[in-house]
């Protein structure tokens, strides 16, 4: 698998304390925010991967995983990945569907069962355009 960029997914149960955590106390730099002005998840640079906080942590996300942390990894054709995937054995969570968000994203699980979202970026989505 070709990985494009990849992150750690969190989903914490204070967003806005987490998000203080991170930004005051560990003093992480912010990559982008991202959703509603009220509520948004923010994105930090960490290292040479990044960081993203959003939604919320409640236990079990009722595919028997933990939704609390889960791997992020930018592959170029989400088909084609979980297709190979899946013949290889791995378990597929959900399949690959366009998000609200207009990323395609698929859930795998790793053997303990840890969430790792595959996502393609299509053409014209924010994160392919520079913002400046």
């Amino acid at each position: 698998m070709e990985v494009l960029s990849s992150r750690i997914l969190l989903r914490p149960n204070a967003l806005d304390r987490s998000r203080r955590f991170y930004a005051e106390t560990l003093g992480l730099a912010v990559y982008r925010e991202f959703g509603p002005p009220d509520h948004p998840g923010v994105v930090f640079f960490l290292g040479q991967g990044f960081l993203e906080l959003s939604g919320s942590g409640n236990g079990s996300g009722g595919d028997g995983t933990d939704t609390g942390v889960s791997l992020w990894l930018q592959v170029r054709d989400v088909v084609a990945e979980e297709e190979r995937l899946r013949r290889t054995g791995v378990t597929v969570l959900r399949e690959a569907r366009t998000e609200p968000w207009g990323l395609i994203e698929a859930w795998i699980a790793d053997p303990d069962g840890h969430r790792i979202v595959l996502v393609q970026v299509p053409p014209g989505h924010p994160l392919r355009r520079d913002p400046r």
